[in-house]
């Protein structure tokens, strides 16, 4: 405590960029330290010390080389950050044993050198700071203690300061001598005889973030949450504290959202300790985590606890054991005992009190989602656990990432109130089930990366092929697995399976073909994703060659739906999606049977969908599972062009033969003719969108029209993407937002 100090440290920085109140704004590195002693007892100073920078960017904006008058020649010979902290601790630890004296606290004229600058920079470059970079006091707070009618601490500054006590401003001297003078003057005033401060308000920056659990009944200020879009799929709680490094996170208070699936979106609602905080976070809007750049918004507390809060037993109880690291599991057998998990987990991972480290999730019936969490006493033990990611559990391999708190909470609370599968509204004839996951369609490539399995058994499910394919499972790409169904929306006999590369595929052909499934030899042919549309078309492929289809038109796969949101009571039906020279008289839906282990469905084929009777098609299954780490984007195909050009204007929206979620539909106009599926997510990072939710609109020939229909969730998501993001840079092209009536 500086009550308790015999010294104080009077410490000013500057950086290459923004200085002064903005200090920090623009993630530029300090360039200058400036600090001199001040003994608390005797009230003297010691000498005056200041040390150039070198970033690793040699580089100074004009505002910087304006405000402070250095050049790159002023710190192109300097000592690295890390160096000259070092200086800075021996230089002062040596001052303060000279004086007789034993601690040490920081001074500043605001907190932005130290939680915006040093910490932040501190972080990127991996350095650990001295511990007296964690506790500092405020000049201008501690001023305010001792002269409240000077005005507010937040509009005090040096110049008004010493005004009010009747000193001199010194101006002549260079950036950091003048301030730091300035400083010293006015402590050694404060301390003297009218006055006799003493300095006591400590502010602290944390060590760590503290992870926790958060009550829905729990009061939440809406002045200290805010809103991280455009984070890394795979980042964790503990990434995002050190992007707001230096700033003080509440208990628990990071809550990484989910999309409807139940995986993460890239957004994060972050709760502060008070609203000045909050406001230092907002300043790194656009800061970088890593090669991301992430947008800080404001939030409420009620959207905070929407996603933190819980009500749950079982999951307090699970979250009781204080530091635990959490690891979540995917992609579990249904059937998995917690024995056979802590054996697949081994003993050089062991979770914290056995099977009771570990929270099975789901369903309200009390059937398993293949979701787990497990807690760890360590980070060495969570390590070797995710050591396991994509390793074999059964005839399942298995996905490991960091969790935190909140995503326990939020998934409980998803699965436990309402299932994730939802089901369109009751046919006249049968109800038809609806895809847990979006299909993903390749687009068209002549690299060989994929493999056919021809001549599956027709009870042949997803385990089974993934069985089948035994150690090269781990090379298959996200939802790389296609199933191909014929006309009557039976099973073919016939897969294709991508793979992460062609050497890949090629191992896989090699080793796998005519090996035997349920007493029969699968034929296994290495092929790419253009290759596997001809063979959907008609065409045939074989050890021989490829023959071409009977026809070039593209293939449509059939519709599905699988939002977790409520479906709209009047969506068009199938027969407006269609101009009459695609339709033909309806049949009744039919249902394909699978095996228990992988009961989920998918539309069954009806004529009217198909330009050509003897196209087959794929249905998509969501095998492998798929993390936040890995998911992938895919292209939209131009399979969709006919169907869409030949609708009116007005009814592209309803054109799509994959049909969107439910929620604001958003006409983007002005795209590049290269644009394809991943630019237009990459454009909306942040705005909970799925790839499916995307619809590029072709022309005849086949090319980007310049125009795509986007579904966003709500109206709400929409309004405000069509708000923020209108009329910005798309590669170049200014691009138009509006709401289609």
């Amino acid at each position: 405590m500086a009550s308790h100090s015999d010294t104080l440290v009077v410490f000013f920085g500057a950086t290459a960029g923004e200085n002064g109140g903005k200090l920090g704004s623009d993630e530029r590195e300090i360039i200058l330290l400036v600090w001199q002693i001040v003994d608390l007892h005797e009230k003297k100073v010691g000498k005056l010390h200041k040390c150039f920078v070198k970033p690793d960017t040699l580089e100074l904006t004009d505002q910087c080389k304006e405000e402070t008058g250095l050049t790159v020649d002023d710190i192109v010979k300097a000592e690295p950050l890390d160096k000259v902290l070092q200086q800075f601790q021996q230089s002062v630890s040596s001052e303060v044993k000279c004086l007789g004296r034993t601690t040490y606290t920081l001074c500043v004229d605001s907190p932005l050198v130290i939680r915006q600058a040093l910490h932040p920079e501190a972080s990127k470059k991996n350095l650990v700071l001295p511990e007296c970079f964690f506790s500092f006091v405020d000049v201008r707070k501690e001023f305010h203690k001792c002269c409240p009618n000077a005005g507010p601490a937040q509009k005090l500054t040096l110049t008004s300061m010493l005004e009010y006590v009747g000193l001199p401003a010194v101006s002549e001297e260079s950036i950091g001598v003048r301030e730091v003078r300035n400083m010293v003057q006015l402590t050694l005033c404060i301390l003297a005889e009218p006055h006799n401060h003493k300095f006591s308000c400590v502010e602290t920056v944390n060590y760590k973030f503290d992870s926790g659990t958060c009550s829905k009944t729990e009061p939440v200020d809406s002045e200290t949450v805010i809103r991280a879009r455009g984070l890394p799929w795979q980042s964790s709680d503990q990434d995002i504290a050190r992007f707001f490094k230096g700033l003080n996170i509440a208990k628990g208070g990071v809550a990484l959202c989910l999309n409807a699936q139940g995986r993460r979106n890239g957004e994060a609602l972050v709760r502060f300790i008070n609203s000045e905080h909050r406001d230092l976070a907002l300043e790194r809007h656009k800061h970088h985590m890593g090669s991301r750049y992430i947008e800080v918004y404001k939030a409420t507390g009620e959207e905070f606890l929407k996603i933190a809060g819980g009500t749950s037993n079982e999951v307090a109880q699970f979250l009781s054991k204080e530091n635990q690291v959490i690891i979540r599991m995917r992609g579990l057998p249904f059937t998995a005992t917690p024995q056979e998990v802590l054996a697949f987990l081994g003993p050089e991972s062991p979770v914290t009190d056995g099977t009771e480290g570990l929270l099975f999730v789901k369903y309200p019936d009390g059937r398993p989602t293949g979701d787990a969490f497990v807690l760890f006493s360590c980070e060495e033990y969570a390590q070797n656990a995710l050591k396991k990611h994509k390793q074999i559990l059964g005839k399942r391999y298995i996905e490991l990432f960091r969790s935190t708190a909140a995503e326990v909470q939020q998934v409980l609370n998803r699965y436990m109130s309402t299932p994730l599968i939802s089901t369109l509204p009751p046919s006249p004839i049968v109800p038809v089930p609806v895809l847990t996951t979006p299909p993903f369609l390749p687009a068209a490539s002549s690299t060989r990366d994929c493999v056919r399995l021809r001549g599956l058994p027709y009870t042949a499910g997803i385990e089974d092929i993934l069985e089948f394919m035994g150690e090269h499972t781990v090379d298959i790409k996200p939802h790389g697995v296609h199933m191909v169904l014929n006309q009557q929306g039976r099973p073919s006999g016939d897969a294709f399976i991508q793979m992460k590369s062609p050497d890949k595929a090629f191992m896989v052909a090699q080793k796998c073909h005519k090996k035997t499934m349920k007493d029969r030899y699968v034929e296994v042919f290495q092929c790419s994703t253009e290759e596997m549309s001809i063979v959907l078309m008609g065409g045939t492929l074989n050890r021989s060659g490829l023959s071409p289809p009977p026809c070039k038109l593209p293939c449509l796969s059939p519709p599905t739906a699988y939002a977790a949101f409520p479906t709209p009571p009047a969506i068009l039906s199938e027969a407006a999606l269609y101009q009459p020279p695609l339709l033909a008289a309806p049949r009744p839906p039919q249902t394909t049977a699978h095996s228990p282990a992988h009961t989920l469905a998918y539309y069954p084929p009806q004529p009217h969908l198909y330009m050509n009777m003897n196209m087959n098609y794929t249905a998509y299954y969501p095998s492998p599972p798929v993390s936040p780490s890995t998911v992938g984007y895919f292209a939209a195909p131009p399979a969709v062009a006919a169907a869409v050009a030949a609708q009116p204007h007005h009814a592209a929206a309803a054109a799509s033969p994959v049909l969107p979620q439910p929620g604001a539909l958003v006409r983007m106009q002005g795209l590049p003719y290269n644009t394809g599926v991943k630019d237009i997510l990459s454009f909306f990072q942040g705005y909970q969108l799925q790839p499916d939710a995307v619809l590029i609109l072709y022309n005849f020939s086949g090319q980007c029209s310049g125009e795509a229909l986007i579904t966003f969730p709500s109206e709400e998501i929409a309004r405000r993407a069509v708000a923020e993001r209108s009329n910005h840079p798309f590669y170049g092209q200014q691009v138009h937002l509006a709401f289609c009536n």
